[in-house]
């Protein structure tokens, strides 16, 4: 499918319940209103199309931009194209999930993510929070580096109270990740995230909660699922 013939297809599957749902959460102007499920369906037809998904990335339409992050080829990205996508990122989803997803799947994840928190953009830094967190709930312990993901542990727990709004649910998140993924860290985590407590972000009137992340992470060791690899990132 080109370009048109997959906006055509957007279109039809949009509707204006789910733009309404979408607008609360932040989305830009330029949407359809597709739900993630359909997205996903879509997905499955179009398969790993890098040219398609950089031409859906560049409508800035919300929808297609989210779509783009799904038909990606993470392999192929390169961290100036990636760079692109994380300050180009409209909404929280897009960033924060399609963005982060691929750039966690792929060789540049976690280099770019390392830059990304450092923005002054609290969107991008957003997406380098994520995608360190993709980072690490995916690949293998003895390819991570644990000393410096024990570092940016001990930097959210002194930066976090003075983040920018989303900046701070994305760090919940990281604390999250480590806690329930990364078993060398886990302890640590546990005990940034009962420093921490709990995270006051404004969700923009939404019924969206920020985990409270000690929580959190016992519920997934009592399911004995802590260190249980995820095979993707992106969902």
């Amino acid at each position: 499918m080109k370009v048109g013939e997959v906006m055509a297809e957007l279109e039809k599957l949009g509707s204006e319940s789910t733009v309404r749902i979408f607008r609360k959460h932040g989305a830009p102007e330029k949407l359809f209103g597709v739900k993630v499920a359909d997205l996903k369906k879509l997905m499955k037809k179009l398969k790993n199309n890098q040219p398609l998904a950089q031409q859906l990335y560049e409508t800035e339409n919300g929808d297609a931009m989210y779509l783009a992050g799904l038909i990606a080829d993470p392999k192929v990205m390169t961290p100036a194209e990636l760079d692109a996508w994380a300050e180009g990122a409209n909404w929280h989803m897009v960033g924060e999930y399609a963005v982060a997803g691929v750039a966690a799947e792929g060789p540049h994840g976690w280099d770019r993510g390392l830059a990304w928190i450092e923005s002054d953009q609290p969107h991008v830094a957003c997406v380098g929070w994520c995608t360190l967190s993709g980072v690490a709930s995916s690949k293998p312990d003895d390819q991570l580096d644990i000393a410096a993901l024990s570092g940016l542990l001990d930097r959210v727990q002194r930066e976090i109270a003075d983040a920018p709004n989303r900046v701070r649910y994305t760090m919940n998140g990281f604390v999250i990740s480590i806690g329930s993924y990364v078993k060398e860290l886990s302890e640590k985590a546990q005990k940034v995230a009962k420093a921490i407590g709990k995270v006051q972000v404004n969700m923009g009137g939404t019924a969206c909660k920020v985990p409270f992340a000690p929580d959190y992470i016992k519920k997934i060791i009592d399911k004995g699922r802590l260190g249980k690899k995820r095979k993707k990132v992106r969902c």
